[in-house]
């Protein structure tokens, strides 16, 4: 089982933080997570605000190589249509590749939030053309050396050569991920032939219906199945139960108030925008439910508790999704850093053995048939 840190950059809810400690905490975490055996850190690409701003997660994991030893380095995503050039992208992963020899992952993504599309100039109804444009470039200019000469609607681009070109051409199979928050977002991931990932707010029928739909799709497309998805949580561990839940509901909670926030997610603006139509039917859900049933629900849909609270969910999920990888978020929403490292130490030495175990060949035993 796959088991990552997601680093997401946050300032909200930090009081008088300020952006170079945001800088400062995230880094220490990425060297404790590499020496805590975590199998790779994912940093996302947000821009101008206190829910998240990394504006080159390309940098910040450059630096993070030079800090780590083992740990792989994951663009948690890429956000290809705020990245004028693919053929700039496909460059900087390659840099990436000899920075970092066998530990860059590639992940990319298309983008959600209207304020950061809005400030970019690019209008998020062309968000899913241009990256199921640029997507299969940066992808073939990875895996020949060449990003191909290409005439499209979006991008102009004669052939070129990346230099310095990628130490590896075997990047879809096992380096590549697509974020896929809706159902066109995970059939595109399939017909490129990449890893699934996704951060965990449907619900558990639907996230599995779409997660089976890419399985489907991609054994159809490629003659094989997929490497297991990966699902990231909003984690907090401790072995007092109590403290646990004051601080999931605390913590936990002001992150979803960031993401409805930062995202819009109870306006109406999905509706019009094309390429959105998941989030518009979500968006008309949650202002059903009203924002503070929103955030109850959210909470009690992470992972988080003790070892053997936060196991036996891992549990129950894992027998309904099948294999999957866990991406776990630790700092976010003001949580403070003696919780965040007892939470990353605590999942390291009494969580994270045990998920090792499990396999598709091995899968857990829920306690209660067991028993």
């Amino acid at each position: 089982m796959e088991i990552g840190l997601v680093q997401v950059m946050q300032s909200f809810m930090f009081d008088g933080i300020t952006d170079a400690q945001v800088y400062d905490q995230e880094l220490r975490c990425a060297v404790l997570a590499d020496e805590l055996g975590y199998d790779h850190i994912w940093t996302v690409e947000h821009h101008f605000e206190d829910y998240s701003f990394c504006p080159d997660n390309f940098v910040y994991l450059a630096h993070v190589a030079a800090k780590t030893k083992r740990i792989k380095l994951a663009t948690g995503a890429c956000i290809i249509p705020w990245n004028a050039q693919p053929l700039r992208v496909a460059e900087k992963a390659a840099l990436m590749d000899q920075l970092a020899p066998g530990r860059f992952i590639f992940g990319m993504g298309r983008g959600l939030a209207r304020r950061e599309f809005s400030q970019f100039g690019v209008s998020m109804d062309e968000s899913r053309e241009r990256f199921d444009e640029a997507s299969p470039l940066i992808l073939e200019a990875l895996e020949t050396g060449w990003f191909p000469e290409h005439n499209g609607k979006y991008y102009q681009q004669p052939k070129a050569p990346l230099r310095p070109e990628p130490l590896s051409k075997e990047w879809r199979k096992t380096r590549v991920t697509q974020v896929a928050m809706s159902p066109d977002s995970a059939e595109q991931a399939a017909r490129l032939g990449v890893q699934m990932m996704a951060f965990n707010y449907k619900a558990p029928d639907k996230q599995k219906l779409e997660l089976d739909d890419y399985k489907a799709l991609f054994r159809k497309t490629h003659g094989y199945d997929p490497r297991p998805p990966l699902l990231t949580e909003m984690t907090i561990v401790d072995s007092d139960a109590k403290r646990a839940r004051e601080n999931a509901e605390k913590y936990v909670a002001g992150y979803c108030a960031s993401v409805l926030h930062h995202y819009e997610m109870l306006g109406e603006h999905y509706s019009d925008a094309k390429g959105y139509k998941a989030y518009a039917d979500a968006a008309e859900m949650m202002r059903a439910a009203g924002k503070e049933g929103i955030m109850k629900a959210y909470v009690e849909q992470q992972i988080w508790g003790t070892p053997d609270q936060m196991l036996r969910k891992f549990e129950e999920r894992w027998n309904y999704f099948g294999p999957y990888g866990v991406l776990c978020a630790f700092r976010f929403a003001g949580t403070p850093m003696d919780v965040v490292e007892r939470s990353m130490k605590l999942f390291a030495t009494e969580v994270m053995p045990v998920l090792r175990q499990w396999s598709a060949e091995k899968p857990p035993k829920l306690a209660s048939a067991a028993a």
